[in-house]
């Protein structure tokens, strides 16, 4: 696994000032999470963690290594799960192992193995139009980690969903967390959902995005959203977000 880390980093796109001297450093093994406003910065931060953007100064590393270009070892999912709608099921999770020439008796036994571990076995046959919002995205993070990766990054991938499904996705993820120990960082609007998944949560001030909060979330696995630790961890975040002069 792969530790992640923003030194000093900021960023312009123009006369635009969108990040501002952040620090950050997740561990190997975390499961970390960005909070913040709209427009703050967080999903920037992200993209240059997949190496997609460049900061205008200081330093993103992986393993104290600069990244300074996309890497198979960390993969960015979406909000959108972007599968290709004439491919099957099988064949979307599978088209990574494709362009990487893995022989299709091997590709099929990893596309295999990993629908189970997403629950979306037997329906490898199945094309997205036949999938619910919950499938889909499943499908996407099964996409990612067929080529398994080290870092998975995460940009609200559950903002689509309903309620519901956004439950019970988040427990499917906490889950794979834990069965393949990798590093996790979560962009996410849901501080509820950032307290229950998260090691550690960073909390972003309006742009430009400044780190204003580290909070590390110490409660044993299953959390309970109403227990008096998780409230009170929910209101430490929403203190520093100020929650009710901006919108977030």
């Amino acid at each position: 696994m792969q530790t992640l880390e923003l030194r000093g980093v900021q960023k312009s796109f123009g006369s635009l000032n969108v990040l501002n001297g952040i620090n950050m450093r997740i561990e190997k093994g975390e499961f970390a999470a960005i909070v913040g406003p709209s427009g703050c910065g967080k999903s920037t931060a992200l993209r240059m963690f997949a190496g997609l953007d460049q900061p205008s100064g200081g330093e993103v590393l992986a393993d104290g290594k600069p990244v300074t270009k996309p890497d198979p070892s960390r993969v960015l999912i979406f909000q959108e799960h972007a599968l290709y709608p004439w491919r099957t099921v099988e064949a979307n999770v599978g088209f990574g192992l494709e362009l990487a020439g893995v022989d299709k008796k091997e590709k099929k036994k990893r596309v295999d193995e990993v629908l189970e571990k997403v629950g979306l076995s037997g329906f490898q046959t199945y094309y997205p139009s036949q999938l619910s919002g919950g499938m889909k995205q499943r499908a996407s993070i099964a996409r990612a980690l067929v080529m398994n990766p080290e870092v998975l990054l995460l940009d609200e991938p559950y903002g689509a969903l309903d309620a519901i499904t956004r439950l019970s996705m988040q427990n499917e993820l906490i889950r794979l967390w834990r069965g393949t120990g990798k590093t996790m960082l979560l962009i996410t609007h849901d501080i509820d959902e950032a307290v229950y998944l998260a090691d550690t949560i960073y909390v972003m001030s309006p742009r430009p995005g400044r780190l204003v909060a580290r909070i590390e979330c110490g409660m044993e696995r299953p959390r309970n959203r109403n227990g008096d630790e998780f409230v009170r961890i929910r209101e430490q975040v929403m203190g520093h977000l100020d929650i009710g002069s901006y919108e977030i």
